[in-house]
This record gives structure tokens, C-alpha cells and sequence, in this order.
């Protein structure tokens, strides 16, 4: 069960003179008043006697007064804080009178409810790793945002160099006239060469025709003495006739002009290779950027889903990119109402035993944000007591002059010291 404060008596902290409240178990108590009346005091009084020396005023006695402060703080489980003498030494007593110290408050004491507009004032991701931490998701999560900043940034760099692949690809030049590999001159050159030699055989076998008429004819004239070679001869050149016949010389011009264009068509060739070789380059960087955005997009699935299952303070609270969110809006869109709501329920749930939170200035909020804030406390069983600049009906009580107005005080004289003699 969360503790909380019963009764409070308070005798010369600051600017209180003497003031005994009994806030209400659940809800809003609203200390009002003007300025400079003793209103902060109070909230100042109860961080010091249950948080510690550390929330001492530099000055805890009032001024004009030789009457050390007296503190006394009764818990809704019975426990006696006190704070009296000189100086100011801590008397914690439990309901069976057993005696306790500063260790004793601070298993239930919550250093945020002592202060809670520390907490809000704090900066929107430190609100948000407090809240991870407590729910106990805190490294999970940072595990989980570092592995996705990794991947965004991976997924950035392919997505430029794809990008830059992508761009080059459209900027080369594409010959459709071109062929689809490199041509080679020796190949070309081989083949004119092959039908030069052949050309070459062609034009001996023309020489040796003619070579073979010029010798039918010398031998007409010798026809006579040379039949028998004239017969062998013309058997040779009937041969010859025949081996000749249908002859063609190809021509070597498309080869002697492809030598010539292979330069430039190589030329197209090595661009169209370019080319192609930068749009396979452009998909497959496209490729592994759409695998890093759906890795992207899993790693922040599990975020989400982490966030789901944790047992959060309020429906609707989560953090989002580091930050705190509440009913879809981040702490700076978020109404004052709101951020009282979620201050309040994430420094309970830091310590669920402390059931109380302490509110300084109050009167930046206006009535129905008040009104509100106070019925949300009621319905989770929490309990402010907070001050405000005004001396309205919202008040639950008003401080004036270091007294609760309305109610009946004795006059406080300082005591003087009386000096014996022989008595120290």
C-alpha cells in the first residue's frame, strides 16, 4: 500500500511561523495565498524532513525568530517523521515506537515526488529513458534503436550509391546498331588475309592458263615435230580449263571497311557494356536497400511491440524516436493537464510506495486544468499538495503571514535566554 501524508505540523521553517494542514488522502490540496506568505515553505519543509539534508534550506530558520524549526510529519501507516532542535536532528518512529532513520524514508520516499517539477522540467529524452527504465525495457530498447540507426544508416549509403548508379546508367550513351561484343581486328584481318591468299592461288592458276595458251600456240607452230607433247599439253590445258572455270575474286572492301570502323565500334560497344553494367550495379544496390528498409522496418515492429507488452504507468504513454508520447502528442504538444498526468504517474511508478507528489506554482495551470488534474488524482489514488499564486475557492487552504487564514493561532514570541549564574 503507498504511503502518504496524514498530517503535517510545521513551526518556523523559513517564512512559516506555525502551520498544522491535513491534506487530503487522495486528490488535490492546493496551499493558496500571495507571494511571499510562506506557501513554498511548506512544500520546502516536507522535502526536508522526509528527503534528507540534501532539501535543507540554506537558511531553515525564520528570520526574527530564536526558535529553532519543529517539523512533524505524520505517514498514512503511522510513521512519525520529526525534525526538531538546534540542529534540526531526524526522528523517524514507527507505530510500535520502534526508531528509525533517513534509510527508513528512502525505501518509500520518491526523490522525483519531492519535486516533481524537477522532473518535469527535465529535458524529453531523459523523461523518456526514466520511463524505459522503470517499465525495465530500457536496454532492450537501446539495443533495438542502436541496431536501427545502424540499418538506416546502412540502407542511407545504398540508397546513394544506388542512387549515383542509377544516374550514371541514364547519363551513357546506348547504340543499338552496335554488336553485343567486343569485335576483333585479328579476327577480321585473319579473314582478309585468308581471302588474299586465296586470290593469290586464283591469279596463279589465271598465269598459268595463259602461260599454257602462249605455249599451244608455239607449239601450233611446231605442230609437226611436237604432237606428242602438243596432245600432252592440251590434256593439261583441258585440265586447266577446267580448274578455271566459274572462278570469282571476293572482295575485302566490308572487311577492309569494318578495319577501319572497329575503333568506333568498339567504341559503342564498351558503352553499351557501361551502360548495362551500371543498371545491374543500380538494381542490385536497389535490392539490398529494399532488404534494409524491410530489416529497417522489423527492427521497429519489435520496438513497437516491445513498448506494447510493457506494463506501462498510463494507457496511451509511450516513447517514440527516444521521446515520450501520450495520447499521440510529444511533451511539447501536450496539455498542462497531460503532462501533470504523466509526471505524476511515472514518478509513482518509479516508487509505488510513495503515494504523494509535492507541486510548487500551480497558478500557471487555470481552473479546469486543475479540475481535472485533481479528479485523475482521486481516481488513481494519489495525493498533491501543491501551491498556488491565489487566494480562491480552488484553495484548499491560504497561508498568510506564515499562519493559515481563518484558523485561530496562538502569538509566537521568540524565546529569550535567561542567564543564570553558575548555570550553563
Amino acid at each position: 500500500m503507498s504511503m502518504k501524508i496524514n498530517q503535517l505540523e510545521i513551526e518556523n521553517v523559513k517564512r512559516i511561523k506555525a502551520v498544522k494542514i491535513e491534506p487530503s488522502a487522495n486528490g488535490l490540496t492546493i496551499i493558496g495565498g500571495r507571494n511571499n506568505q510562506g506557501k513554498t515553505s511548506v512544500l520546502d519543509s516536507i522535502a526536508w524532513a522526509l528527503g534528507g539534508d540534501k532539501y535543507r534550506p540554506s537558511q531553515p530558520q525564520r528570520e526574527q525568530s530564536v526558535i529553532p524549526p519543529n517539523l512533524r510529519i505524520v505517514m498514512s501507516n503511522g510513521l512519525v517523521v520529526e525534525r526538531r532542535g538546534k540542529n534540526s536532528a531526524l526522528k523517524v518512529t514507527d507505530p510500535n515506537g520502534e526508531k528509525g532513520g533517513q534509510q527508513l524514508l528512502n525505501d518509500f520516499v520518491e526523490q522525483f515526488a519531492l519535486n516533481l517539477p524537477k522532473f518535469m522540467e527535465s529535458g524529453s529524452k531523459e523523461k523518456a529513458q526514466i520511463l524505459l527504465k522503470i517499465i525495465g525495457v530500457g536496454d532492450k530498447l537501446a539495443e533495438l534503436e542502436r541496431e536501427e540507426q545502424e540499418k538506416y544508416n546502412e540502407r542511407l549509403t545504398i540508397g546513394r550509391i544506388a542512387d549515383q548508379k542509377e544516374k550514371y546508367a541514364k547519363e551513357q550513351p546506348y547504340h543499338t546498331d552496335a554488336p553485343a561484343e567486343i569485335v576483333s581486328a585479328s579476327e577480321l584481318i585473319k579473314k582478309q588475309q585468308d581471302i588474299l591468299a586465296q586470290n593469290g592461288e586464283d591469279q596463279r592458276k589465271r598465269e598459268r592458263l595463259y602461260l599454257l595458251e602462249q605455249e599451244d600456240q608455239r607449239l601450233m607452230e611446231q605442230i609437226q615435230e611436237l604432237l606428242k607433247k602438243q596432245e600432252a599439253v592440251r590434256a593439261d590445258l583441258a585440265f586447266a580449263r577446267m580448274d578455271a572455270k566459274d572462278l570469282k575474286d571476293q572482295s575485302t572492301a566490308a572487311l577492309e571497311q569494318s578495319i577501319s570502323d572497329i575503333e568506333e565500334i568498339n567504341r559503342k560497344v564498351r558503352a553499351n557494356l557501361d551502360k548495362e553494367k551500371a543498371e545491374d550495379d543500380a538494381r542490385e544496390y536497389r535490392r539490398q536497400y529494399d532488404q534494409l528498409t524491410k530489416q529497417l522496418e522489423d527492427t521497429r515492429q519489435k520496438k513497437s511491440d516491445l513498448l506494447k507488452t510493457a506494463k506501462l504507468p498510463l494507457p496511451e504513454l509511450s516513447v517514440k524516436d527516444g521521446e515520450l508520447v501520450y495520447k499521440g502528442q510529444q511533451w511539447d504538444n501536450m496539455s498542462g493537464s497531460d503532462r501533470l498526468k504523466v509526471s505524476a504517474a511515472i514518478v509513482r511508478k518509479l516508487n509505488p510506495e510513495c503515494g504523494f507528489v509535492l507541486l510548487d506554482k500551480l497558478e500557471q495551470m487555470d481552473l479546469e486544468i486543475l479540475k481535472e488534474f485533481g479528479e485523475w488524482l482521486e481516481e488513481e489514488g494519489l495525493q498533491a499538495i501543491a501551491t498556488r499564486v491565489s487566494t480562491g475557492e480552488e484553495c484548499s487552504i491560504i497561508i498568510e503571514d506564515g499562519y493559515v487564514a481563518g484558523e485561530e493561532h496562538p502569538l509566537m514570541e521568540d524565546k529569550k535566554t535567561e542567564w543564570k549564574k553558575g548555570v550553563f
